[in-house]
């Protein structure tokens, strides 16, 4: 079925879903985007059953994530989840200051499944979408099991708040770091010990692999909650070393949140905190509109004279986003 010119969604989500291999990536262009596009986009693929299950794959730059995101696309395909062979990759990338686009090659990383019609990688910047990653993530993971894809890995390109929240807001979430980084474990154990499934030490061949395992699981006695402890896997990305007991552990997790209906309850409370965060946005938006309005104009002038304090100048703002009487 050829879509080479259409970009109207509805006939882009009817090629996607019968193999087309471009009507895909002009869906998330759209969601990427934002605006009307985006809208009729997500419109669409929140009424399609099904959602794929979500790994997000975080750690310092040069931990080895893009390896060991090339090595789970094969335990992905070969592997797989409920009988499906089929895996998508959203490489979370920084944006162009200039573009907007990704920085990064995703098929300079992975382009040992560039000729796979089974597996979809692409490489996901901000653009232009209200509410930025937060909320364009999501709806390209919708925009994905939409279209029959099972299993979707998310890998961010760092450990900073940006990248931390998007991979947090997957089912499975893997925190890769390498031997020898304690210190940055130390700096950064909040943060990660909140959004850590599994833990990950790649390149475990090298000297400190032992150190770094230990100063995780005193982290883990210390900071544990609830009924699963992140498991510890030992990986060299390079090499797939112990890349199959890594999807063992994925599958086993997904087993365990699916028998406690956590897996359920987890989905439900971040569709609210991103409905949260789209309200955010939206009401962000008008703000930014009213401030540009004349009769706003005099507010800073009012504060830096003393004349308005700057709660009551907030009190004045927000009351333009009320319909007038």
């Amino acid at each position: 079925m050829a879509v080479s010119r259409t970009s109207d969604p509805a006939s882009l989500f009817d090629a996607a879903r019968a193999g087309d291999r471009v009507a895909l990536p002009r869906l998330l262009s759209l969601v990427e985007r934002g605006g009307d596009g985006s809208r009729a986009v997500a419109e669409i693929a929140y009424r399609s059953l099904g959602q794929a299950y979500t790994v997000g794959i975080t750690g310092a730059p040069g931990a080895g994530k893009s390896t060991l995101t090339d090595q789970l696309i094969n335990r992905a395909r070969h592997r797989g989840i409920e009988g499906s062979d089929q895996v998508a990759v959203l490489a979370i990338d920084p944006s162009s200051p200039f573009s907007g686009g990704a920085i990064l090659g995703d098929r300079v990383r992975m382009q040992n499944h560039a000729l796979d019609d089974k597996v979809f990688i692409r490489s996901m910047a901000t653009r232009g979408h209200l509410g930025g990653l937060a909320v364009a993530v999501p709806d390209a993971v919708r925009v994905l099991s939409a279209v029959g894809v099972p299993v979707v890995l998310l890998e961010t390109v760092g450990v900073g708040q940006q990248e931390v929240a998007v991979a947090a807001a997957t089912d499975t979430t893997i925190v890769v770091v390498n031997p020898g980084w304690g210190d940055a474990i130390q700096a950064n154990k909040a943060g990660l010990l909140e959004i850590a499934d599994l833990f990950v030490i790649n390149k475990a061949d090298r000297p400190g692999a032992r150190e770094t395992r230990r100063d995780l699981e005193l982290m883990l006695d210390l900071t544990q909650l609830g009924e699963w402890r992140p498991p510890i896997v030992d990986t060299v990305a390079s090499s797939g070393d112990g890349v199959d007991e890594l999807w063992t552990a994925i599958t086993d997790h997904r087993a365990h949140l699916v028998a406690t209906g956590d897996l359920e309850r987890f989905r439900r409370e971040r569709l609210a905190r991103e409905f949260h965060q789209i309200l955010l946005a939206r009401v962000g938006h008008q703000l930014d509109e009213l401030m540009a309005a004349d009769r706003f104009a005099g507010v800073v002038s009012d504060m830096s004279s003393g004349t308005l304090d700057p709660y009551e100048a907030a009190d004045r703002l927000l009351s333009g986003l009320l319909p007038e009487a």
